[in-house]
């Protein structure tokens, strides 16, 4: 394969930067991956040093034939906070998605701008992990590195700093800002006038597929997107109508895609833009998905099939066990930072395997919250199209499945966010027209995974008690740093 032909994905991811080298099929030639470390200075506080995502970036680009790729696109991780000063340089640790610092300044940000008003305009509520509560944090607490913010940037946006010498912004990865009218694509004046932010710290706003500068070596990069977006892209959703993107990562996604601007008014699921230029979408996000299991099999031992075998042996419901996976707090559909987790119904009879049976299943009903709330907007999606890490367990997609009551989708390739990020540099190499394109010419589906007549009824009685337990999930007293 020619090296003119290579197109290269990357996702700068929390953990690691994952990258993919894709063929103009569609086809996957080559991957990397590098980790990095994340720091929590205080409890419920999550940073990264900017400059591991860069390192880690360039020796993936370096391993995937970077200098000779038809196009770069970018993906990442949302809403992290790069302040940077007049020189480029990070002036503090990045403050990530899954920090929990700032609730004080949305609520802040909620009564100065008015909660139904703010959402109107973003699309969502003021979340901990959201960009522009953080700036706040910052003002208040850090003043003096406030002082020396000349730029504003999201993680891959740093990366493509590094790469290209420019400062850009894809209108997905703004829409998660809370800075950015979501309808009119556009950061919005009214949003920095009331909150006090200098509009002269964003940098421009790009469609997702649009060239965002070239590498060293002439390499055109793609704006990109943001992670859940990206990976929407990467499994064939584009469009209204197209199955819902289902997620089953360390954090789990309800995406469905729209032809224009509709949100929750109560802001109990996201409305973003598209990574697809004209197009808008809507998702519920469960914070801890495959991330309840990864959890599960630290407290209890063995590996994943061995859990996944026992956990098959149990009826669906585990004779009434039930798992709520708020186990960091919930944004679908409590938007509640203080959820937390717990096992209801526990008898003498249950073992690890009823425990693994009652995370699968505690899952699939947080993922059905997110679906009935991303179904009252738009059209409801008839089918599923499912990736992530847990999407490799069968018993665990008809289990989700079952509780979604939709068939579940399995694609050739499942690279995540890095795939999608691929086709947005294929677009802005030339190499397809658009990103319709290169969904049509790349994303195949394989296998259909159908709900379990069997299993449907089961859960949608088990769904209305696992409903009654968030209630009482809370603490009495919120924790602080």
């Amino acid at each position: 394969m020619p090296a003119d032909t290579r197109l290269i994905g990357l996702d700068v991811g929390t953990s690691s930067v994952k990258g993919v080298a894709v063929a103009p099929d569609g086809a996957v030639l080559q991957r990397a991956e590098r980790s990095y470390p994340r720091s929590t200075p205080h409890p419920g506080w999550s940073e990264q040093d900017p400059e591991d995502w860069w390192n880690g970036a360039s020796e993936v680009l370096d391993e995937l034939g970077g200098p000779g790729a038809a196009g770069i696109g970018l993906a990442g991780q949302m809403h992290g906070l790069v302040a940077v000063d007049e020189h480029d340089r990070p002036l503090r640790p990045a403050i990530l998605w899954n920090d929990g610092r700032t609730q004080r300044q949305c609520e802040e940000i909620e009564e100065r701008v008015g909660m139904e008003h703010l959402v109107e305009l973003t699309g969502n509520r003021a979340l901990a992990g959201f960009t522009a509560p953080k700036l706040l944090w910052m003002r208040e607490h850090e003043p003096e590195i406030y002082e020396r913010i000349a730029h504003v940037l999201l993680p891959k946006d740093f990366v493509r700093l590094k790469l290209t010498g420019e400062h850009a912004i894809d209108v997905a990865d703004a829409s998660g800002t809370l800075l950015f009218e979501v309808a009119e694509r556009r950061w919005s004046a009214e949003l920095l006038d009331t909150l006090e932010i200098d509009r002269s710290w964003l940098p421009p706003v790009l469609e997702s597929p649009e060239r965002a500068g070239t590498t060293g070596d002439g390499v055109p990069v793609a704006a990109g997107a943001g992670d859940q977006a990206a990976g929407a892209l990467g499994v064939g959703v584009v469009s209204q109508g197209d199955p819902a993107s289902v997620v089953l990562g360390t954090s789990g996604v309800v995406f469905a895609a729209l032809d224009s601007y509709e949100h929750d008014r109560e802001g109990r699921v996201h409305a973003f833009c598209h990574a697809v230029p004209g197009a808008w979408h809507v998702m519920g996000v469960m914070l801890s998905a495959a991330g309840s299991l990864e959890w599960l099999r630290g407290v209890v031992g063995g590996e994943y099939d061995e859990l996944l075998g026992e956990a098959e042996a149990w009826e669906p419901g585990a004779e009434g066990l039930l798992f709520a996976p708020y186990l960091w707090g919930e944004r679908t559909p409590h938007a509640d930072p203080d959820a937390r987790g717990a096992f209801a119904g526990l008898s003498g009879r249950h073992d690890r395997g009823a425990l693994t049976r009652a995370v699968l299943e505690g899952v699939a009903f947080g993922l059905r919250d997110a679906l009935d709330l991303v179904g009252d907007i738009g059209e409801r999606p008839t089918t599923g199209r499912v990736s992530g890490g847990g999407s490799r367990s069968d018993l665990w997609l008809e289990i989700v499945a079952s509780a979604l009551e939709l068939p579940l989708e399995v694609t050739a390739l499942d690279e995540g966010a890095a795939y999608g990020a691929a086709l947005l540099g294929g677009v802005a190499g030339g190499v397809w027209d658009d990103p319709r394109d290169a969904v049509s010419s790349s994303v195949e589906v394989t296998r259909t995974v159908e709900p379990r007549a069997d299993w449907v009824d089961a859960y949608a009685e088990a769904r209305e008690r696992f409903r009654g337990l968030y209630p009482a999930l809370r603490p009495l007293q919120r924790e602080t740093a």
